[in-house]
């Protein structure tokens, strides 16, 4: 089994962040995982755990320096773009080894009634008046819809607020998304009209595109950000062979 004395750094806070710890300190790694602190009680991980930001790029940079970190993983949420920017800067100044692990982004399917947007603001100009929208968004991307009174919100947060969402009509509930016979009954019950949410990937949330498609529901879909080119892994295994190959070959030099 490889072992490495210098941490491996892993962005996280994916399902998939979780899996791939649980996998690299099965093979012998010492890896860290670093959480923004957004879940009020994370999941307990494999290896060694971090919670909350950095301060920039240069708090990151200064972080890989201290701990010797020996490669970076982002393998944060598609949409969280700073913390990604950030990893970018730190690896160009410290020129570790870096690779993002990126799940592919869900692709419409015959059945499908998708409205693709580029932004919040263009998502909440797309809701006709009178919809019953279920907002499948993070408490931080809610503040854009508080301009329309004419719809009416359910807001799905798996942790309860600090303070109540800025809308003028909305119930909230606090829920995980369920499988796809609970997400038919979920939006049946609430008689939602629309589903407001992002491009996240993964087979976790995509329940609640299916239960649409049958339901024929209409689906304000919100494109992924640009990016700018990094090395980019689509799966576990694949960035598993790529620490192993990294890893290996620097052991190899020294």
């Amino acid at each position: 089994m490889p072992v490495s004395d210098r941490p491996i750094l892993i962005l996280g806070g994916t399902a998939e962040a979780s899996k791939l710890a649980t996998r690299l300190v099965a093979q012998g790694y010492r890896v860290i995982s670093s959480l923004a602190g957004r879940t009020r009680e994370p999941a307990k991980l494999e290896g060694e755990m971090r919670i909350g930001g950095f301060g920039g790029a240069r708090g990151l940079t200064g972080y890989i320096a201290r701990e010797n970190v020996s490669l970076l993983i982002d393998a944060t949420h598609p949409f969280a773009t700073q913390i990604s920017d950030n990893a970018l800067v730190a690896v160009a100044s410290t020129r570790i080894p870096f690779v993002r692990l990126e799940r592919p982004a869900w692709q419409p399917k015959p059945g499908d009634r998708w409205t693709s947007v580029t932004s919040l603001e263009e998502a909440v100009s797309a809701i006709p008046a009178k919809a019953r929208v279920l907002l499948a968004l993070g408490r931080q991307h809610i503040a854009p819809f508080s301009r329309r009174g004419d719809v009416h919100f359910v807001v799905r947060m798996i942790d309860p607020p600090e303070t109540p969402p800025d809308l003028i009509d909305f119930e909230l509930e606090l829920s995980k998304p369920g499988k796809v016979e609970d997400e038919t009954a979920f939006l049946t019950k609430k008689r939602l009209t629309h589903i407001v949410c992002r491009n996240s990937g993964g087979s976790a949330s995509y329940t609640k595109i299916k239960a649409a498609r049958d339901l024929g529901l209409p689906v304000i879909m919100i494109d992924r950000p640009h990016r700018p080119g990094t090395y980019t892994l689509p799966d576990i295994e694949s960035i598993g062979h790529f620490v192993d190959e990294t890893l290996g070959s620097l052991r190899a030099r020294t």
